[in-house]
This record gives structure tokens, sequence and C-alpha cells, in this order.
């Protein structure tokens, strides 16, 4: 070969060598950079100058080959893909070629040739790749549903473990047989003519056949496979519908039970308070009869008594409170000296009989005069006094108060309760506030009781912003309760007067029309009583067919009208009213038993004008006539 001809084929080389688009290097046995070319220092993200420096080992070779293998592995070509930091701190991939170059004079190895091949975008491609088959693979892995693929001829392909639980088939078994086999022929058959819309088919397939021959009810959505834009069969995603189906049923079975304990609350707070209204109503025109002293106290006595046992039963019977476990506070003016002087008479009869001694003590610096919740309080200092007297066989009960802390707006006072009885074993005591319970068994028990006293105080305490506990005397055998509570100071200080002297004074019928509808005859003889008392006469009517017939016959201004009553209740004779006096239908007010939280909404929406609930009083009757007339004068 010629001089011209060497020069020519290393010139080709040299520009081979530059100009090629692939990383070319020459490597020393010894594992030094020869020469790289351009592609080469491209694709590593150095210089020729800096690679020129670095061990060239580093850079050809994976960590799973030692370079004292590299011989034993090139001598017929070695390949690997090596992953490398580029400057820009970006990853690149390439893949390596190393072959060995020998002498072709002597045969001896010389250097390596290292080929660099930029794979970064397909090896990215196939990393997305590997990552949605590993998505897909847990997805349907762990999918609390059951997916089964087929094809568009219907044989299975693959499923999930969750269709092993539901078919009771293990996948192997599933595989190459037809979706038929567990979801029906019928279910699928028109399956390969539909393109788009698949509900109705859905709809259909609502059972999938156990192996064990049982049948599971699903829910089912079918989905196409697409593969290259064709559609090559479909994924049966099926939803166990067992527990769900047991929650439903459990469900509407809560709902029955809540509607009918809702239905059993009403009717006990009709038949409950509808003896309660002539009790009350009664006593409340007993009181303004002539009476002597001792005969008022008496009737005083019967009318707080029923009106504090009217509390409790509206705290038991209002449903939302029982659902809910929530009280609200009713702030009203309460002078403290006669709320426990009601107490105190409430608790004396009682006391007399077991020949018990009960003292009350109160300090002087307490104001009289307060804002609160006087029937909560009362509640609950008569749960404690009654207890005290209940668990007392000789001795003293006191019940006192003192103020602990006032400022411009508020006080708070503490109430000590102490007996002399039996006490509270210390083991039990822990447990004294919490609902139901009771010390003694319930088979040997000596005393009656509910267990749900101390609880519903230990909630009134906490909602006037005080706390309740006991604790064993320490002077001598018996108990101590003790509780706080806040209360809001009066600003106004006049002594507040009792509404009936100024509203039920001798007034004259001013011509009001009035019919009372009420089946029940002695809440009959109690309204009517009360409107006598406050001036005004009524006529009364039995049913709601009656009270129909009179306001076609006659005018009326105001219909107080009973909501529970036979052959025609309240609501279906106000409906038939209005519906043929239309504006001249007269004002009604429904009078109920039912004082469920949400009633008064819901008599107001059935075209009641207003609402009042029984026991009723001279004050709230009164209430209701005073904004009736208002509002026809406006």
């Amino acid at each position: 070969m010629s001089d011209l001809e060497r020069l020519e084929n290393i010139n080709l080389v040299e520009h081979i060598f530059t100009q090629a688009p692939v990383g070319v290097a020459l490597v020393s046995l010894d594992g030094k950079w020869i020469d790289v070319n351009p592609a080469a220092c491209q694709i590593i993200g150095f210089s020729r100058e800096e690679l020129i420096t670095l061990p060239a080992l580093d850079y050809i070779l994976t960590e799973a080959i030692p370079p004292t293998e590299l011989a034993s592995k090139i001598s017929s070509g070695f390949e690997n893909e090596k992953q490398y930091l580029h400057r820009n701190g970006n990853v690149v991939w390439a893949c390596v070629y190393i072959s060995l170059y020998c002498d072709q004079q002597t045969g001896e190895p010389a250097y390596y040739i290292v080929h660099m091949i930029d794979i970064t975008s397909s090896k990215v491609a196939e990393l997305k790749l590997l990552e949605s088959v590993e998505r897909y693979t847990s997805l349907k892995k762990y999918n609390h549903d059951a997916i089964i693929s087929f094809g568009l001829d219907g044989i299975i392909i693959n499923g999930n473990q969750m269709a092993e639980h539901l078919t009771g088939y293990t996948i192997s078994e599933l595989i190459g047989t037809r979706i038929s086999r567990i979801v029906g022929e019928e279910a699928i058959a028109n399956l390969a003519f539909v393109d788009q819309e698949y509900t109705a088919i859905e709809r259909d397939i609502n059972v999938v056949r156990h192996k064990d021959g049982n049948v599971v009810e699903i829910l089912a959505t079918l989905a196409p496979i697409i593969i290259h834009d064709h559609k090559v069969g479909f994924y049966l995603i099926a939803k166990d519908m067992t527990e769900q189906k047991r929650l439903i049923i459990e469900k509407e079975a809560a709902e029955r039970t809540n509607k009918a304990k809702s239905e059993f609350l009403a009717m006990m707070s009709h038949e409950i308070r509808t003896p309660m209204n002539g009790v009350i109503g009664m006593t409340d025109l007993l009181l303004d009869t002539e009476l002597c002293d001792e005969q008022m106290q008496y009737a005083s006595i019967i009318k707080q008594s029923g009106e504090a046992l009217l509390t409790i039963i509206n705290d038991i019977l209002d449903f939302s409170k029982v659902e809910s476990g929530r009280m609200e506070l009713s702030i009203e003016p309460m002078e403290l000296n006669s709320l426990l002087s009601d107490v105190y008479y409430l608790n004396l009869p009682r006391a007399n009989n077991k020949d018990l001694h009960v003292e009350i003590s109160v300090d002087e610096s307490i104001p009289d005069k307060l804002m609160g919740d006087g029937n909560k309080l009362r509640q609950v200092l008569i749960n404690l006094l009654s207890n005290a007297i209940k668990f007392t066989q000789k001795g003293t009960i006191s019940l006192s108060a003192k103020k602990i802390d006032q400022d411009d707006d508020e006080v708070c006072l503490e109430f000590e309760v102490l007996d002399t009885g039996i006490g509270i074993p210390e083991d039990k005591a822990d447990r004294l506030f919490e609902p139901f319970y009771q010390v003694d068994h319930y088979m040997t028990r000596q005393i009656e009781g509910t267990g749900l006293g101390l609880a519903i105080s230990k909630k009134m305490v906490e909602l006037m912003g005080g706390e309740i506990s006991y604790e064993p005397r320490r002077d001598q055998t018996g108990s101590r309760f003790v509780f706080t509570a806040y209360f809001s100071l009066q600003t106004n200080l006049e002594l507040i007067e009792d509404r009936h002297a100024q509203k039920y004074g001798d007034e004259i019928d001013n011509g009001l029309r009035i019919l009372v509808v009420e089946d029940n005859e002695v809440n009959q003889i109690v309204l009517v009583k009360m409107m006598n008392k406050l001036g005004y006469k009524a006529v009364v009517v039995p049913n709601g067919k009656e009270a129909l017939k009179a306001c076609l016959e006659d005018s009326y201004d105001i219909v107080f009208m009973d909501i529970q009553m036979p052959i025609m209740d309240g609501v279906e004779s106000t409906r038939l009213i209005h519906e043929q006096l239309a504006d001249d239908s007269p004002y009604i007010v429904a009078v109920t038993a039912h004082a469920i939280k949400g009633d008064r909404e819901k008599y107001m929406s059935l075209g009641m004008d207003e609402y009042i609930s029984k026991p009723l009083s001279m004050n709230s009757l009164s209430e209701v006539i005073e904004k009736f007339q208002a509002q026809r004068l406006t």
C-alpha cells in the first residue's frame, strides 16, 4: 500500500472517529483513556480534556463486572447498559459495547474499543411502560373488586385475586374457559354487537355463579380492552354486594326502629301530657280560688311537683335530646331563696315520714335575683335531696348554698348536700355518675330507681358551667355531694311580679269569638275555665268534624285545635277549614300533647297559625291571644 493510500485510510478513520453519531473511545488495557470522540464526550457530559483525567473503567463497566474479569468477558465482545449523571443534572442511559483490539502482527491485545449509543429516550419509555405495567398489576392485584379480562370470543384471559375469592376458582382454572361459565350465556349474548353503551348489559350481569354452586350478587361494570385502536376484549369488574346488601338491610331496619321509637315517644308524650294538663290546669284554677294558707301551700306544692315532673318528662321524651345527648339552657329570671324553698317543701313530707331533720342554709352574700335555668337547678337539687332522704334512715340532711366567686356580670355558687345515711363503698364511688348505674345489685337492692338521676344531674351541672363530685363524710357516716354552677346577675333589680297578677284580672268579654276543639272532657273543662279567667267565652266541640261544621255555620276569630282526636284529627280539619273558607279562615292554634322537637315547624307547615303544647297554662293562652290581636291590628 502506498503512502498516499495509507494517508487516505488514516484520514478516513479520523473522519469517522470525529463525525460518528455514536460515542467511540479507546481504552488502554490498564483502564485509562487513550482517546474519545466528541459524541462520547457529549453523551457523558464532559470535555475530552476532563474525561482523559478520569478512570475509564468507571464509565464503561457496570458494578456487576469487576475490572479483573473484563478481559475474559470481552474476548468476543461484551455489551451492557450504563447510567450516567450528566453535567446538567439529567440522568443519561447508554448502551456500551466493548471489544478487544489485538495487534495485527503479534496478535497480542493492544487496547479496548468502546462504542456508546445514547438510549435515554427509549430507556425512559421502557421505564414508563414498566411502571404502567406495575401500576396495572398492583391495581388488579389489590383492587377490592374482582377483575376478569376476556376476549371477544368470551374466553377468559386473566383475573385478579378477588376474582378467585368471588368465584371460588383459581386463576389457572378460569383462564381458557368461557366467561359465560360464571355469569351466564344470556347475560353477554349481545356484548359483541354493542359498540359503546354497555349499561343495559351491565344490568343483566347481576350474579356470579360460585364454584360451590351458590350465587353471589354483584354490581357489574364492563370496560373494553383497546389495543392499537381496536377492541380486543373486555374487563368485567364485579363488586360483591353481599356485605352492602346486608348493610342496607340493617340500615332500613335501624330506620324502621328509629321511626317506631319516634312514634312511641310521640304517643307516650300525648298519653302522659293529657292527664298532666288536667292536673296542672285544675291546680292553676284551684289556686285562683279562695283558699286558706294551708290549702294554698298544699296546692302550690302540687303545682310545683307537677311542673317539676313535666320538666323531667320533657327531657326524657324530647327525641332529639335523647338521640344527640344534648340539652339546652333556658336562661330566665330566678329567685334563689324561693327556688330553695320549693325544693325544701317538696321533699319535706318524705323526710317527716322517716322522722328526718332537714335544714337549709344560704350564704347572705348571694344575690337573690339571678338569671339562669331555674328548672335544671331545681331538678339537680331535688334529685340530690331526694337521694339523701332515700338512703338515710335517721339523722339530719342539710342543703347549703354559698358564693365562691363573683364579678360584674356573673356569680359562681357552690351547693352542698350532706346526709347521715349509709354512704357509698369506695370501690363503687367512681361510677356513681354513669347512666343506669346503681350501687346495689338490681336483684337485691332495697331502694327503687332507674339509675339515671345522677347521670342527668351531672350533664345539667356541666351545662351550667360547673362540676359535681361525691366524697364520703369525714366526720361521720354519710355522703357529701358538692356541685358548682354559674349564674348571671339581673340587671333589672325590680322584683319580678307574677304575670298572672298583671294579666288575669277581671277582664270583660271583648267579643272575641273562640272555638275550643278538644276530645278529652277534663281538658275541655280546663280550657274553658282558663278562658273564663282570662275574660273570654269559648265554644267547645269534641272533634275535627264538629269543628269544621261549627266554622262553616258560624264565624270564629280563634280556633284552639287539638291534634289527636277521634273521627277527624286536627290536621285534616284545619286543611278542610282553609280549603272551604279560604281568606275567611279563623286563626288556628295547634294544641297538642306531642312535644317532640320539630313539631312546631311541622304543624305550622300544615296550615296552623300558632302552636302550644300541653299542659297548658293561662299564661301561654294569654300570649297566643295577645299575639293574634296584635296581628289583627296591623
